[in-house]
């Protein structure tokens, strides 16, 4: 799914980021109450959006493309501060994206600084 968005504009791509998590918050929200359960594990929606913000401003190649998700999962199971305290305190569909929103911005700036240092 990245790849096709990989090619907007920086202003469309953060238009879509935005839209996207908001969308996100409901449809995780919805599915919570669907299934009874908080986070379960049937919603990735949340890991679809914490992989685009992930990817922000890379090229779709398979290096970043491999080295941005294994990041990100990283972080989504790490859960560093703040994403840990979102997941614990923030409830709804809210919480259940926000927290990998979180680890998609630390995956992004990890991915930067690892690009940095293999140049």
């Amino acid at each position: 799914m990245y790849i096709p968005l990989s090619g907007l504009p920086v202003v469309y791509y953060a238009a879509f980021l935005l839209f996207a998590s908001l969308v996100s918050f409901k449809i995780a929200d919805r599915a919570e109450r669907y299934f009874g359960k908080k986070d379960c594990q049937v919603i990735v929606i949340d890991e679809v959006v914490g992989v685009f913000f992930t990817m922000f401003l890379f090229p779709p190649t398979l290096v970043y493309l491999s080295a941005g998700f294994l990041i990100f999962r990283f972080f989504d199971i790490v859960k560093p501060f703040p994403a840990g305290w979102v997941d614990r305190n923030i409830k709804g569909g809210t919480g259940v994206v926000l927290d990998d929103i979180v680890a998609g911005i630390y995956s992004n700036i990890t991915l930067w600084l690892l690009a940095i240092l293999w140049r």
